[in-house]
């Protein structure tokens, strides 16, 4: 099984920017004009899409074994969350919006 998990945006080069910034370091392909997609794991991946109408209404949940280790990386190559959330069983969760507002959350276990 493959999951692509999609987010409309409004500028995709502006987007693939963001991303880039955010996931640092990954596998990346370019299926046509108005799509890009980061390979994050194994067969999951995460792809933005250039749908207007759409853009800035998407929300997608990543979840790393070293959601700190994230958090620093991401913060060296210039993005940081808009909030940090730390659940009842001691999971954490990071939540960045990319430029068109969409919601992208990293969880991790607890600290």
């Amino acid at each position: 099984m493959e999951l692509f998990a999609g987010v409309a945006v409004s500028d995709l080069e502006r987007t693939v920017g963001w991303f880039d910034r955010l996931l640092g370091d990954v596998e990346t392909f370019v299926p046509d004009d108005d799509e890009h997609v980061w390979t994050i794991a194994e067969h999951r991946h995460v792809y933005a899409v250039v749908r207007p109408a759409a853009a800035g209404h998407s929300i997608v949940t990543l979840f790393v074994d070293d959601l700190d280790g994230f958090e620093a990386a991401a913060a060296a190559r210039g993005v940081a969350p808009e909030s940090r959330e730390t659940y009842d069983n001691g999971v954490r969760k990071l939540v960045f919006r990319d430029p068109d507002g969409n919601e992208v959350g990293v969880g991790g276990g607890p600290a």
